[in-house]
């Protein structure tokens, strides 16, 4: 008699948990665009590039099986690397800020800035986030479109091709 019962408290235990498991592990997912300055770029103004953006999990998107249980998108964390060449320097650019909005442009918001980049700061650098926006729509459609608007201090003989990793979380819809 005790096996039985046993067996159901364990049972209930799995299954109660892997709801809330999901709900841990699905409140944060990836973004990433790649970026490329092009050689011929000028200093001293502002240059605008526009990418779409790729999400490993698409579970989230109108089209997507998970896209009523989430709210309260925001963005958690930013990073610009360089891709190609590996080495370039993220310190020619002195500032840049980054806006993610739908497909169509619609809705932009500004998710990231940094206006101090350091002349050395070598291949990588962690953006400054702007949370103050929800992102439930942007992130339901199918594409999401990013835009950065940078200033270049030192321009580079080759196209540099930059990979920028967006962290967006999300809380669980209550029902």
């Amino acid at each position: 008699m005790k096996k039985p019962t046993f067996f159901l408290l364990a049972a209930i235990l799995l299954f109660g948990s892997c709801g809330m498991l999901q709900s841990i592990m699905k409140s944060t997912f990836p973004y990433t665009a790649d970026l490329t300055i092009p050689a011929a770029t000028t200093t001293g103004e502002p240059h605008t590039v526009i990418s779409m953006a790729n999400s490993l999990d698409q579970g989230f998107t109108k089209d997507g099986n998970n896209a009523n249980k989430i709210s309260e998108v925001r963005m958690i964390s930013a990073k610009l690397q360089s891709k190609e060449p590996s080495n370039y320097n993220i310190g020619n650019i002195s500032a840049l800020r980054v806006y993610m909005a739908k497909a169509d442009g619609s809705d932009e918001v500004l998710v990231a800035i940094r206006k101090d980049i350091a002349a050395n700061s070598g291949n990588s650098v962690i953006l400054d986030i702007d949370n103050s926006h929800f992102l439930d729509e942007i992130v339901r459609e199918p594409g999401v479109r990013i835009r950065m608007v940078y200033l270049l201090r030192k321009g580079a003989p080759v196209d540099a091709n930059l990979k920028l990793s967006l962290s967006i979380g999300s809380e669980p819809r209550e029902r």
